[in-house]
């Protein structure tokens, strides 16, 4: 009896424990629909007691940090609702430099959605009504069941246009769900039963089963009717998480962090050129027919430390295409460096993969940096940390005694400055923000 009751005493105070542990929690993060301020001494507390939450790693003298403040007001209410709630919260970074050094942080603002405590660094857009749309995706569930033709409408609707959408119609479930858990962060999936013909013409498709991918940014379908099995359904929704042609740019090199093709690569003067509709029309034909290939076009006024990379300027002959290997080289095929605007693009094009199938071509070393090289080019913190003690010491032997403005502030003002004079915005939702959207 008395290890009955001791068993007993036990059990009542682990319970205890417990409801003052999670009562403690809730005192600690006041979950009402506000911003959360985190500090180094809460913010593993804040990361595992959350099963999602989104982090703004911030700096008090950052412009576009404060520019995001108010986005990050109004969304903080909207995603606290959800039936998945996801809280936002923000860390002073400058202020607990130790924290932000083990995390890695090295630009402000630096934005990561943790994920039942697996981090993710954020891309998305930063207004407060896209920003939600954005990160509902994280909470919502792998793969949706459509029942009716509204819901597929619907559907379509609320993904928005960040992620590719795939809906296999007529398909079994069973299909999908593997794959929608496995690539949840990079595309939004579902099922639709019972669907009239006017949604399979307004898809385009004539039978089932079908799996269509739509890219609602670039106005893009691809439809897959099989086989089903061995990996060639996996095969179909890994090639179109691009679409079939990919504009090259801070945000988009990104993308191809984890796709293995190689990219068949044009680098036109300017991307904005009206003339540039027919020549993306035939790369689009060709990437349809090439699907082991990733397809993509910069442009020189857009992105020219890129272009310079292959050798390829506003005094080169232009458009240049190439096969890039996603690294340090890429392919020339002899004979045809270059595409001509007096002759069909589409028959250039599909005579320079046919050399390039046939090994006719000439491997050449990039300029720059490769792939990894341009996603981490931007500054980083510690750079800049360098760069202050210098300028102090310089301004200190200079000012011979006087007492001058803190160094830092300087620098950081001056990074403020050239990022806003630098940054562009692009076309679409989806510019609204960009790696380099950052201040060091």
């Amino acid at each position: 009896m008395r290890s009955l009751a001791l068993v007993f005493c036990w059990t009542s105070f682990s319970a205890l424990s417990v409801s003052l542990s999670a009562s403690s929690s809730d005192d600690q993060f006041n979950v009402n629909g506000k911003v959360l301020e985190l500090t180094d001494s809460n913010f593993d507390s804040a990361i595992s007691t959350f099963d999602c939450i989104f982090v703004d790693f911030y700096a008090p003298w950052c412009g576009h940090c404060k520019r995001l403040n108010p986005e990050l007001d109004a969304a903080a209410p909207v995603l606290a609702k959800l039936k998945k709630p996801i809280v936002i919260a923000k860390l002073n970074a400058d202020k607990y430099s130790r924290l932000a050094r083990k995390l890695e942080i090295d630009a402000f603002p630096t934005l990561m959605l943790y994920n039942h405590g697996v981090p993710m660094e954020y891309y998305g857009p930063r207004k407060a009504d896209l920003l939600v749309r954005y990160l509902k995706k994280f909470v919502a569930s792998d793969v949706a069941v459509l029942e009716s033709d509204a819901a597929v409408k619907d559907f379509v609707e609320d993904a928005g246009t960040f992620f590719p959408v795939f809906i296999g119609f007529g398909l079994n479930e069973s299909l999908i769900t593997a794959l929608g858990a496995k690539y949840k962060k990079k595309a939004w999936f579902a099922v639709a039963k019972d669907i009239s013909e006017d949604v399979m013409v307004s898809y385009d498709f004539d039978k089932a089963p079908a799996l269509i991918a739509k890219h609602p940014s670039y106005n893009e379908r691809s439809v897959f009717y099989g086989p089903f099995e061995d990996g060639f359904l996996e095969d179909f929704v890994k090639q179109n998480f691009l679409p079939l042609v990919l504009p090259i740019n801070q945000d988009t090199l990104k993308l191809l962090k984890d796709d293995e093709r190689k990219m068949v690569l044009t680098i036109v003067e300017d991307e904005t050129h009206e003339s540039l509709g027919k020549l993306i029309k035939a790369l689009r034909a060709a990437a349809y027919a090439n699907r082991d290939l990733v397809f993509g076009y910069v442009g020189v006024e857009q992105f020219e430390e890129f272009a310079d990379s292959f050798h390829a300027d506003k005094k080169a002959k232009l458009p240049k295409i190439v096969v890039w290997d996603g690294d340090e080289e890429y392919d020339e095929v002899n004979g045809i460096e270059t595409i001509s605007h007096e002759e069909d693009h589409l028959t250039q094009v599909s005579r320079f993969l046919e050399g390039y199938r046939e090994g006719r071509t000439e491997k050449k070393r990039i300029k720059g940096p490769s792939l990894m090289g341009f996603i981490n080019s931007m500054i980083g913190i510690r750079s800049v940390y360098i760069i202050v003690f210098l300028v102090a010491v310089i301004m200190m032997l200079r000012s011979l005694g006087q007492v001058e403005e803190p160094a830092r502030a300087r620098t950081s003002e001056a990074a403020c400055e050239r990022v806003d004079q630098t940054t562009s915005v692009s076309q679409g939702e989806t510019s609204e923000h960009k790696p380099r959207d950052k201040e060091d």
